[in-house]
């Protein structure tokens, strides 16, 4: 079984222990309730959601999502073009906004949706971004990722999702040489997030600006409440959890 990441919790110094979660949902096609309780089991503080539905209805699908694992929506979904942001009561938010990118014609249009949320005396930036399938676009989009998160003026900031990318390539490392990339940093539970039939590559990450201490971050496979039936039904990728340490500002 994997080892536990450490709880939620606000230090005595106002720093915060915050549960991040990065999920590319597959427009929510697959077992909703196996996704509910994936989210569930992974007791996050924030979840970063890719191909969130985008269509008819799209508002209450992404509502129910979000009742049924214990979050509420903050931003994203279609107005992002399919990345959102959902948090547990336990966030202030002081700002959301979804951001579209330019768009190149014959290319899916993407986004990003954001927002800045405070944990007690912490106070963090949040991009959730589901990056393109063509390369030199991809690098594009990784660079206006990097000057967003610092856009909302917080000191600390992160961000995940779906690069369409591993590791090994120039938008991953751009992204990783500039923040901090949380799985390689403090590895923790499976390393590879497609696809949840045979895992085989890292193609979803998130990231964390200095300052902040990761405390483990991976797939949270043999998590307690977690079923690896759960994860081949919920969607066509595997989650990401972080736990991180922002501190107090």
């Amino acid at each position: 079984m994997t080892t536990p990441l450490p709880t939620s919790r606000t230090e005595p110094d106002g720093s915060a222990v915050i549960r991040v979660l990065s999920y590319n949902i597959r427009s929510m096609r697959d077992d909703t309730e196996a996704l509910a309780r994936v989210i569930r089991a992974c007791a996050p503080d924030l979840v970063l959601v890719q191909e969130a539905p985008r269509f008819f209805r799209w508002r209450k699908k992404l509502a129910r999502l979000a009742a049924a694992s214990g979050q509420v929506i903050l931003s994203g979904g279609a107005t992002a073009s399919g990345p959102a942001l959902l948090s547990s009561l336990r966030a202030t938010v002081e700002h959301t906004e979804d951001v579209l990118l330019p768009l190149t014609p014959g290319l899916h249009r993407r986004g990003f949706a954001t927002a800045v949320v405070r944990f007690g005396r912490a106070r963090l930036g949040v991009l959730s971004c589901h990056l393109s399938l063509q390369k030199d676009e991809r690098y594009e989009q990784g660079g206006m990722l990097l000057d967003r998160l610092a856009a909302p003026g917080t000191p600390y900031a992160i961000a995940g999702g779906d690069l369409n990318e591993r590791p090994g390539g120039r938008t991953f490392k751009r992204l990783a040489t500039e923040l901090q990339d949380c799985w390689a940093v403090a590895p923790w539970g499976g390393e590879y997030t497609s696809t949840p039939a045979e895992p085989h590559q890292r193609i979803d990450a998130l990231f964390a600006t200095e300052g902040i201490e990761v405390l483990g971050c991976g797939v949270p496979l043999g998590l307690p409440g977690i079923t690896e039936a759960d994860l081949r039904a919920a969607t066509d990728h595997l989650p990401v959890l972080a736990a991180l340490r922002v501190p107090a500002v």
